[in-house]
């Protein structure tokens, strides 16, 4: 059974930085494409970056700059460090994993997604 398991979120002040972690289990994923998406409240779910297993790195324009993905194959895990942090980056913060022909055409394009992780920027 594939799972993806968010950690990292919380409450944290405007200017000040998260690193999220996704555990991937059930298989390896190591040839998939893992991706960040976000929900803010009364939003719909938005792409926030990606990486493919060759390590290319998309990022939405939102979080260019501010926010780095990488991954670590090994241990099946993906990381989203996030710095310079601002209150509306407040969102439920969502892992999915897709296929190694994933691309920015389709940003959606997602096999598995995690349940997601809560993170708060005050001002």
């Amino acid at each position: 059974q594939v799972q993806l398991v968010e950690s990292g979120g919380g409450l944290v002040q405007a200017g000040g930085s998260l690193r999220l972690s996704c555990a991937a289990s059930g298989r390896t994923f190591s040839k998939s494409a893992m991706g960040w998406f976000r929900q803010a409240p009364g939003k719909e779910r938005e792409f926030v970056a990606a990486i493919k297993w060759s390590g290319a790195t998309y990022y939405a324009d939102s979080a260019k700059g501010r926010f780095t993905i990488s991954r670590d194959n090994a241990k099946n895990t993906v990381y989203l460090q996030m710095n310079s942090l601002k209150p509306e980056d407040t969102a439920v913060y969502y892992c999915a994993a897709g296929p190694a022909t994933w691309g920015p055409k389709d940003l959606y394009g997602m096999d598995y997604w995690g349940k997601g992780t809560l993170v708060t920027v005050s001002a």
